[in-house]
């Protein structure tokens, strides 16, 4: 199941009560901004927020980002007049909504339906607007792979640790730090990653709290890197070089995959010998190395990125 691809390694949280914010944003360098109307907006201000959102997407330049509004969940009296607020106003400045706290399938159903009827009664390409849906509670946890599957809209499986923190009780006060000694974490970011992957989606991390603490940040971005997510909410613009560069390959991966790559598709040939297995170096290489190479080599291709050696066939 292919879904569209957008780049997401960075993905900056803006206040939509923030003018000052929605400004500046544009001009950083996270692949995608999601301009916030939960968490960061209080609830006397949200009204406001909205307009501030629709003004900034459609005025505003957002050259090279994914654009993405966070609105209430679902179960707020906020969630019915964010959507429709924003997608009159922005739709067609907009990639997608972000849901928050998304509990149950029929969450994501909800929206489903009301962006399709929003874009028919706009004139909207039916389908264009995605979703990105955050898993923050136990009750979404065990119903991921359900909430993976819900709507072909669906395009990101979001972390967010901060209510999950909350809902599991556990002993920590700092959003996406771990306990001392261990990380709770990992179970949960496998599940996220296996059902993203299942059907298509990315796979993104929540925030880490500490935003001055890039080590921190750098550390549990590489341990959601390690489970194959694709990007990392960034809280403060210092976050961002290290999302991006965690999230992209190291030239030398880049350039071990492409020769992996060029190795095996000479081997397997009549040329090569037709061999299904060969030794590359002092490494074996079979159909299953192609695959994993193929993926890194992909993302490498994605950001432009150059190889600095080639693959040179055997003298026969």
């Amino acid at each position: 199941m292919s879904k569209i691809y957008r780049p997401r390694r960075s993905c900056l949280a803006v206040p939509g009560s923030s003018v000052k914010m929605l400004k500046k944003a544009q001009g950083l360098a996270a692949d995608q901004v999601f301009l916030d109307l939960e968490d960061s907006v209080a609830p006397n201000a949200k009204e406001q927020a909205r307009g501030n959102i629709v003004e900034a997407l459609v005025h505003g330049d957002w050259t090279g980002k994914t654009r993405v509004v966070r609105v209430n969940d679902a179960d707020t009296q906020w969630a019915f007049e964010d959507v429709q607020h924003i997608v009159k106003g922005a739709g067609r400045h907009l990639d997608c909504i972000m849901l928050p706290k998304v509990e149950h399938v029929s969450h994501l159903h909800w929206l489903d339906v009301l962006l399709t009827q929003l874009e028919r009664s706009l004139g909207l390409p039916e389908g264009g607007i995605g979703i990105e849906a955050q898993i923050e509670g136990p009750s979404g946890l065990s119903q991921v792979e359900q909430i993976a599957a819900a709507s072909r809209r669906t395009e990101t499986i979001i972390f967010g640790p901060g209510d999950f923190m909350a809902a599991m009780q556990m002993p920590v006060l700092t959003i996406g730090a771990s306990a001392a000694g261990h990380d709770p974490f990992d179970g949960v970011l496998l599940s996220i990653a296996v059902a993203a992957r299942k059907y298509g989606l990315q796979a993104i991390d929540g925030p880490f709290a500490l935003i001055h603490d890039i080590e921190g940040y750098r550390r549990t971005a590489n341990r959601a890197a390690a489970f194959g997510f694709d990007g990392k909410w960034v809280l403060h613009p210092g976050q961002i070089e290290a999302a991006n560069e965690v999230f992209s390959p190291r030239q030398e991966d880049y350039d071990k995959a492409e020769l992996i790559l060029d190795a095996y598709a000479y081997y397997t040939s009549e040329e090569g010998g037709s061999l299904g297995a060969v030794m590359l170096g002092d490494e074996m290489i079979d159909e299953a190395s192609r695959k994993i190479a193929l993926v890194n080599a992909e993302k490498g291709r994605r950001l432009s990125m150059k190889r600095t050696t080639t693959f040179e066939p055997p003298r026969r």
